[in-house]
Parts: C-alpha cells; structure tokens; sequence
C-alpha cells in the first residue's frame, strides 16, 4: 500500500523521530536536508585525524533516548554504546579551585556538607520534589501537543501543575533548600540548557536537576552523531527517504494546502509536510505571506534561547586538569546573563564550556592528542565577524591555559570556529540562534509557536522552535508528538485482510 505521502524539511533530531514514526505507521516519507549529511546541529566533520561534534555534547536523560528506539522494537544499545562519566563534569570557579561533580549520590552528599551543613538532607528533599516534577514532565506534559487549553482541563494534571511550581521561578525555588553561593550556581546550571535567566524560568523545570543528578550524564562511544546515525539507520530500516543537498525554497500553497515542495533542484509532491527546520525561515521565506501564522512583529517579540561562538580545537598533546565536561565559572554570571538577555551585545567577561571528549573516547583524536570543543553563550542578531571571533578565542584561551595552567596555543594544529552566521548559512537560524525559543513561562506549551500551522491545512511543524522546546531529548519527543497529530488528521485508510 502507498501511503500518505509526507515530506519532512530537515534532518536534526525531530525530523529523524518524526521521519521514522511516520514511516512506522505507513505513510510514504521523505527526508528533505539542506546540508550533505543529517543530524542538522548534530552533525560532525573529520579534520587531520580529529572528529568533532558540531554542536549537542551532552547526553541527559537517557530514559527519552531509550523510549524512543524501544517504539520500534529496539534499544539504544543496537546503534551505539552508552558511558556514564564520573565525575560527571568539572565546574571552575576560579585558580585552584575546581570541583568535580560525583555521578554517586553518597560522594554527592558529602561535596553538599563540604560547602553548607545541612545541605545533604536538603538535596534529597529537593530532588524528591524533582523527581516527581520528572515523572510528570517527561513522561506527560511534554508529550501534549500544546494545541488547546483542554489538554491540561483533566483534574489530575491541573493538581499536578500546581504541585510542580510553574508559577513560581526557579531562582526562588532553588533559594528555599541553598544558601551557599557555590550550590546555587551548580543547581542554576542546567536551567542554561532552557535558554532563560533563574528568574524567568518555571521551578518546574528543577527536573532537570533531577536529570543531572539522579539520572546522570552519558557520552555515546564515537560521539553524539552517533545517535544520529543510529536515528537514520533506523529510519531507513522503516522506509524513509533521504535527498540530501536539497534547499527548500517554496512550499507552494493551494487552497490552504501545501501541494508541492520545491528546492533548488527539484520539485516534491507532497500531501502533508513537517517542517523540522527554522520555523521563522520557512514562515518567513517558504510560504506566501497570506499562508503564514505569524507577524514579523510576533517573531520580534519572542525571546530567544542565546547563539554561541563555538571554536574546534586539534591539539597535539595530551593536556592537563579537564574532565569531558568542564564549566567556566570564574567570573560572576550576572554581567554576562544581561549581556546575553537584558542588553544584547558581546560579553565583557563570558563564562564559557569546554569539552574534551577524547578524555573519555580515544577514537575522536590521533593518538597523543585532545579534541577540545568550546562554547561561549552570547546573545542572538549580533554582528559577528572574524575579528571578534578572533578577540574572544584568545579572551578564552589567555582564561583556560591560566586556570589549567599549561600552554595550549602553541600545540593547536587545528583549529575552526562557528557563529551567528554560520547558523544562518547552515540551518536558517533565526538572529543566528543555537538553542531556539527560551523556555520562560510566557513561552511554555500553548504558549509557544503552534506545531500545526494556522493558514495551512496540511502544514506541521516540529523542532527547538515549538513544544516542547529546545534541547536534544525535547526535539526528540517534538518529532514523536507532532507525528501523532498528523496521524489524527490524515489517518491512513485501513487495510482489509481476508
């Protein structure tokens, strides 16, 4: 049986879950991807014996990734191999003083009491609240589709959205258990993933403390393209399509329906489409102004999660005093959140991310050296230039060789960076984003940009831009969630068996 034909623009994490879901149930699909390979913000590339992850480096919530392959008769452990990094990351607050976060709860306790008495006991309670806040989260609300208040009218999960602090905000919620200055930035940390300040994101989210903590952080042996990898084996086992080097340049509309797909090569028939790419690009640039659900002036006023200036490093030695994960936390976060929030412009003193993968995997540098990946936050739109990518890199550097103390410059034989335009150029990226829509309370589930477009009948979208959010696990479930509501809409006509 032919199905559904369903085209889907983009190959990052959503559209590889919607690809394959779809496919899964019958429909017809086909993968339409702008750049020579998947993964959109999850891809790799090769240089000089080094393999770097483009963007996504950390592996939470394990349980959304296992789910996912289990739908389809498999598990995570059929495409790639699972590490639990202990420590978990290194966080430095300044010379000589780094702390390495434990993966074991009984070693966790003990690093709590060596900074506040008492503090122990208020992590278990804390994350017994999370927990719950996880198990209700993940496992229901991210899951709704987001498209009308009636989903959440249940009298269940209207007391559960009170039990989990959406109203309240995080910096507030996380200041009820700490007082030491130290705790608090470790536990604030995560909430950087959602791409708001404490003070603008729910205290729901302190499940992602729980996803930290309890639930641990994990590295793919190979790298996190891996996960990609597996995603589209899977997918192709399933039937989906993949044309690469294929840029969508018009979604051709009929009466309120998508009808055609073309792209700069070819044209695509299509009975329904899921956009997994920039849903400002493809309202903006794909559709006809009289099909799009949205006003320029709506899309200003979103706040969006920061961009980043990433550098890939080749180093020809191995180096010292770095973890896999290692947060920057020497200077105060304050000056940089408005430099990122509040007064966009380039940061005066960034905290900054450094990954060194080829601690834990030795297959990602030549023998004898580290990969290094850095990522400095900075505010979306902003001018970006060689110069300034050049200025920070050694802003950087100057910072990381002092703290680590070794010299590192000298032994870089490679060495690329990545910024506001290269997002544009590579994925369409709104203001140049890394991260998509910040998950504040003004932008949480109906709240956010609908995944079913509003002009278009036959139109969808998924990804970092609407529900759930941004993050690897939550585009995940965006793919999985908006596969269900076309399967509502244009539900394949039954199979007769005699």
């Amino acid at each position: 049986m032919i199905g559904t034909r369903v085209i889907v623009i983009g190959s990052g994490f959503s559209g590889l879950a919607a690809a394959t879901s779809l496919a899964d149930q019958g429909y017809e699909v086909t993968v339409l991807e702008k750049n020579d390979s998947p993964g959109g913000r999850a891809r790799s590339f090769s240089a000089d014996g080094f393999t770097f992850d483009m963007g996504p480096s950390w592996y939470w919530m394990p349980d959304v990734f296992e789910s996912y392959f289990n739908k389809f008769g498999k598990s995570t452990s059929d495409y790639y191999d699972l590490k639990r990094l202990d420590p978990s990351y290194a966080v430095i607050f300044g010379e000589n003083d780094f702390v390495n976060i434990p993966a074991q709860m009984p070693q966790m306790h003990a690093l709590f009491e060596s900074m506040e008495k008492g503090s122990a006991e208020q992590l278990d309670k804390f994350l017994e609240q999370a927990a719950y806040k996880y198990e209700v989260g993940i496992n229901q609300l991210v899951y709704k589709p987001g498209r009308s208040l009636t989903e959440f009218m249940s009298p269940r999960l209207l007391l559960d959205v009170i039990r989990m602090d959406v109203f309240q905000s995080f910096h507030k919620h996380i200041r009820r258990f700490f007082r030491h200055d130290k705790i608090i930035k470790l536990m604030e940390f995560p909430i950087l993933f959602l791409g708001a300040l404490p003070q603008n994101t729910p205290a729901l989210y302190s499940l992602m403390n729980y996803a930290d903590i309890s639930l641990g952080t994990w590295y793919p042996m190979g790298g996190m393209h891996k996960i990609v990898e597996g995603m589209v084996k899977l997918a192709t086992e399933k039937g989906v399509k993949f044309r690469y080097n294929q840029d969508v340049q018009q979604l051709q509309v009929e009466k309120q329906v998508v009808h055609r797909v073309q792209t700069s090569t070819d044209a695509f028939q299509a009975d329904v489409v899921v956009a997994s790419a920039d849903y400002h690009h493809v309202e903006k640039e794909l559709l006809p102004e009289t099909s799009r659900s949205y006003t320029d002036a709506y899309w200003e006023d979103r706040v969006m999660a920061p961009s980043s200036l990433l550098f890939y490093l080749g180093v020809s030695k191995r180096l010292q005093n770095l973890q896999h994960h290692n947060l920057f936390f020497d200077e105060d976060f304050g000056p940089h959140a408005e430099e990122i929030y509040t007064n966009p412009k380039w940061p005066t003193k960034p905290l900054f991310y450094v990954s060194a993968p080829s601690v834990t995997d030795p297959a990602v540098a030549p023998e004898g050296c580290e990969n290094l990946f850095i990522l400095i936050p900075v505010a979306p739109g902003l001018e970006d230039t060689e110069e300034l990518r050049e200025k920070y890199f050694n802003l950087v550097m100057d910072r990381l060789e002092r703290l680590t103390k070794q010299e590192i410059r000298s032994a870089i034989v490679y060495k690329r960076s990545y910024a506001h335009r290269d997002f544009i150029k590579d994925y369409n990226a709104f203001k140049g984003n890394a991260y998509g829509l910040a998950n504040t309370l003004l932008q949480t589930a109906i709240l956010k940009p609908s995944l079913k477009s509003k002009k278009v009948k036959n139109l969808f979208y998924t990804g970092q831009l609407t529900v759930p959010g941004p993050g690897v696990p939550p585009s995940l479930i965006s793919g999985q969630v908006v596969a269900k509501e076309v399967a509502k809409e244009f539900a394949l006509p039954a199979v007769v068996t005699v």
